[in-house]
């Protein structure tokens, strides 16, 4: 990542609005976003599967596997502001294949941490443990409140934005889905 360059856009930002950049509170600002970006784009070329590698077999496990309210924060591409909320991931193991439960959050945050659409992210957590783990079913569900929609435009600042993205036995039987759903509302 070009920190400098990050520094000399968020100058001529300051300079576009303005604000005298010379000022106590704004002298180290653009180091500060600098460090920042580097923090929360930190996912950008991270393959999410990565986190997935280590799979223990033979767990003699098939039932449902649910990490609930995994808190995320990420930045919207359109605006480059933040989203944020919790995900829900679950999978049913085939063939005792099972991983850490830590490795699903480590999943999350790869993904989150680039400029994103809430969409494709789901959706890119779900590939992820299909493609490593092959499980009977992989279900993701994204709950975040979007500060495009609180900060400006519509000002919506109780919406929150549902996204799911539903693979294998998940999608063909309903009494998996529900019982999915019935944990996570809980």
């Amino acid at each position: 990542m070009d920190k400098e360059k990050i520094e000399n856009a968020v100058a001529d930002i300051l300079e576009a609005i303005e604000v005298d950049s010379e000022r106590e509170g704004l002298q180290n600002t653009p180091q500060k976003v600098a460090e920042m970006y580097e923090e929360i784009f930190s996912g950008i070329g991270e393959d999410p599967e990565e986190h997935l590698e280590l799979v223990l077999e033979d767990e003699d496990y098939e039932d449902l596997v649910l990490v609930k309210d995994i808190n995320f924060y990420s930045m919207c591409e359109h605006h480059l502001v933040p989203f944020f909320g919790k995900a829900h991931v679950a999978y049913i193991p085939k063939d005792g294949q099972v991983t850490g439960l830590s490795r699903l959050a480590k999943v999350v945050q790869s993904v989150a941490k680039r400029p994103q659409l809430q969409e494709r992210m789901t959706k890119m957590i779900a590939d992820a443990i299909d493609n490593v783990l092959d499980p009977l079913g992989v279900c993701v569900i994204v709950e975040a409140e979007q500060m495009c929609m609180t900060m400006r435009g519509i000002k919506q600042s109780e919406s929150r934005t549902v996204t799911s993205s539903v693979r294998g036995s998940f999608r063909s039987d309903e009494k998996s889905r529900e019982e999915v759903m019935n944990l996570i509302k809980d």
